[in-house]
């Protein structure tokens, strides 16, 4: 019979996961390890016995077999929520391609030195008479602040460290003193960081509509079935997903279970947790990267303690450690902060759906504007599909009007603001209502479009624009095409055709010269860099400290201003033109998402699309709300380029230092995979400069592979990390996979 190995990691809650030990499976335990099972092995020269955690299993091993320890044991009772997130990491790190070490330090975070916060109390521990004996004594021996301290525990048996030290000027020396005479003892409490604390508001009571209602009931109807559920909610925005949301998760903590709930955004926590700390109080936290450690530490030590019910945050809120899972949410579902940009490049759609497989957990995913590949699995059969069509309330879908840039041009107005949204800004200011203008500078590259008459350039080969570099070439991000700059439009000859260059610096200059009286607030990455920043902006606007908010498209997501009826987009075109397959749907999304921010309270909203490309199907399926629509000729155009859903697309992303040698690699790798997928339907692309190409003195390309199957491109990228392995000439290549 074959041997098998073991990877094995040790000691997973140290500081530094940066060994992974192999040890031999003895022929009782064939069959019966998994990534993620809890073991017992021999460790050190002493052979100690540790805890450890498999994390590979292998018919090969990685030095003489004469010299590896055996499997001890397998802890049947050690099926905690730490082995479930090490077989997770497991399945992450085949998925997307990294090693095991980076896996597991996304899922589980490393426990750094971090000092835990106590709250303590300083407790007399003799009777009445023994302590005024002793009173008597350090009075007679002018101990003064012996003395002190015991006549205040006379009056008050116990008392605050704090107090103990501030107010009376007792120092830690003469407490551990009384301490070791048996005077005094001391008693401590761990306190945890709370980044929820301050939150208030009363709970509100939720009613639910018929359309809510119907879809709590059919979902908690099958909550116990095998394999458990997951869930497309699709509803407009405004029609009251987060209720459904609560409610569910309302049903789960009933039942003695745990809920994550993921949010794309730290700008939207804090609107999301004050909803949900009215209803579930100081059994909700919050993580994100803008927690300090020792606040992100003691969240999931809550967590791990069964100390909390909820947790809400971005990617990371997705490996809370709860043993209890029940639930997982993952609100605007479609939103491209849910891809992680680090190794492993992991999808948090696709890692949700795996954790809710391993741990009998539901995941519902919700959109206004569900991204192709949740819609593409609800219409097969991977999810079920409910529709919310109707606001919450009384409220209304606001009217939308699209303005054509073009057209004000001919007629002279170079401004940013077209004439109708000059107007309508002016209107609401006048009545006292509030203003969102929004600037869709969501992945600007650089793209080149006639100011005349719409047209922008586009590469022959991949259906993206092409992209200004210096030097006055237009580039293909996709598969490396270059042609020289135009200083004329091909199609209409106009000189007007160039780069958009304004920003939300200037957007707020305009506004205030335009309108002197009002008072305008911007929210971009230079005003929120701040920890409590997106806080304050936010709660300023919410309290009508001022009457505009202009922003990128951080402001136009799940955020429910009541005195909001007018939403202005500059410029729709700035996301229709990235370099990107996902171009169209971006920009769909985004104006549908801002022209929701519109009309949510008693006043009918208005949204302003100003735009050089009015026809675009996606431009004119927003402006109507309507996402089938949008769907529909979306998917006919990613068929017939084989994108995803229709198909699977692979990127291999490539720096390093020097940039004739990485051209010189990405070549060589080039080559192998068009003969490890020769006959096989695999298309590549590139290799080619990465939109941004050099960052921090390092150059950076990108590979770019095209198949229906996604498991052939899966298989294709374990052929290339075996290959990059062995070929040391990739050292000086930094490789990261990213799946669709």
């Amino acid at each position: 019979m074959q041997e098998r190995y073991a990877d094995v990691i040790v000691d997973i809650s140290s500081e530094k996961l940066d060994r992974v030990f192999q040890y031999r499976i003895p022929e009782r335990m064939e069959g019966m390890l998994e990534p993620g099972t809890v073991v017992e092995v021999p460790f050190g020269k002493g052979n100690r016995p540790v805890r450890g955690y498999v994390t590979g299993i292998s018919g090969q091993a990685g030095y003489d077999p004469a010299r590896m320890k055996e499997i001890g044991r397998v802890m049947t009772d050690a099926a905690d929520e730490e082995a479930r997130l090490v077989g997770l990491a497991a399945w992450i790190r085949n998925r997307y391609g990294s090693t095991m070490l980076q896996a597991l330090k996304t899922v589980i975070p490393v426990k750094r030195k971090i000092k835990e916060k106590q709250r303590r109390w300083i407790v007399l521990a003799l009777d009445g008479d023994a302590a005024r004996e002793r009173l008597d004594f350090f009075q007679r021996k002018h101990q003064k602040a012996r003395a002190r301290l015991v006549e205040a525990l006379l009056d008050e048996p116990e008392l605050p460290w704090e107090l103990v030290s501030e107010k009376l000027n007792i120092t830690a020396a003469v407490i551990r003193a009384l301490e070791e005479q048996g005077i005094v003892r001391v008693k401590s409490e761990k306190l945890y960081r709370n980044p929820v604390q301050g939150y208030t508001g009363e709970k509100k009571e939720i009613r639910l509509n018929e359309e809510q209602q119907r879809i709590v009931d059919e979902i908690t109807g099958e909550w116990e079935e095998d394999p458990p559920g997951r869930y497309l909610i699709h509803g407009i925005t405004g029609s009251g997903k987060t209720e459904v949301y609560m409610e569910l998760i309302r049903y789960a903590v009933s039942r003695g279970q745990q809920a994550i709930v993921l949010i794309p955004e730290i700008a939207l926590t804090y609107q999301t947790v004050l909803r949900f700390y009215r209803n579930f109080g100081d059994r909700v936290s919050v993580i994100n990267s803008r927690l300090s450690q020792g606040e992100r530490y003691d969240q999931f030590e809550r967590a791990r303690n069964g100390e909390l019910d909820v947790m809400i945050g971005p990617r990371s809120a997705l490996f809370t450690p709860f043993s209890r899972l029940g639930i997982i949410v993952m609100d605007e579902e479609h939103e491209p902060a849910y891809q992680s940009e680090t190794m492993p490049r992991y999808h948090a759609r696709e890692v949700a759906l795996q954790r809710g497989k391993m741990e009998h957990a539901r995941v519902v995913l919700g959109s206004a504007t569900p991204s192709l590949e949740a819609y593409y699995g609800a219409m097969t059969g991977k999810y079920r599909l409910f529709r919310l069509t109707r606001r919450a309330g009384q409220a209304e879908l606001p009217s939308v009007s699209v303005v054509d840039l073009r057209q004000e041009l001919r007629e002279g107005n170079r401004s940013m603001l077209s004439r109708s949204l000059r107007e309508a800004i002016e209107e609401r200011l006048s009545s006292g209502e509030q203003v969102m203008l929004f600037l869709n500078r969501r992945g600007y590259a650089g793209f080149v479009s006639c100011r005349s008459c719409g047209h922008v350039l586009t590469c022959p080969h991949c259906a993206v624009s092409l992209s200004l570099h210096r030097g006055g070439k237009l580039v293909c991000h996709y598969c490396g095409y270059e042609q020289p700059a135009v200083k004329n439009c091909p199609r209409c000859g106009s000189g007007f055709i160039r780069t958009f260059r304004a920003g939300t610096q200037q957007v707020e200059e305009e506004l205030q010269r335009e309108f002197p009286r009002a008072r305008v607030l911007r929210m971009d990455l230079d005003t929120t860099r701040g920890k409590e920043d997106h806080q304050k902006i936010l709660s300023a606007f919410a309290g009508r400290e001022a009457d505009i908010l202009v922003g990128t498209q951080m402001i136009v997501k799940g955020h429910d201003f009541p005195d909001v009826t007018l939403v202005g987009a500059l410029a729709a075109d700035l996301s229709l033109h990235i370099p990107d397959y996902r171009a169209a749907e971006r920009t769909f999304q985004l104006l549908t998402q801002a022209a929701g921010r519109a009309g949510r309270g008693k006043s009918r909203g208005l949204v302003i699309i100003q735009t050089y490309d009015p026809d675009h199907y996606a431009v004119q399926a927003a402006a109507a709300q309507d996402y089938e629509s949008f769907y529909e000729q979306e998917m006919n155009y990613r068929a017939l380029a084989g994108y995803p859903p229709a198909g699977g697309l692979f990127a291999i992303h490539c720096s390093g230092p020097d940039e004739a040698y990485l051209k010189l690699a990405c070549g060589y790798l080039k080559k192998f995979i068009q003969q490890a997928g020769a006959g096989r339907g695999i298309t590549v692309l590139g290799p080619a400069d990465e939109a941004v190409s050099r960052i921090q003195d390092q150059y950076r390309m990108v590979i770019y592979l095209k198949h229906e199957n996604i498991g052939m491109l899966t298989e294709i990228k374990n052929r290339i990390e075996r290959y990059v392995a062995v070929n040391h000439g990739f050292d000086q290549v930094a490789m990261q996979f990213d799946i669709n």
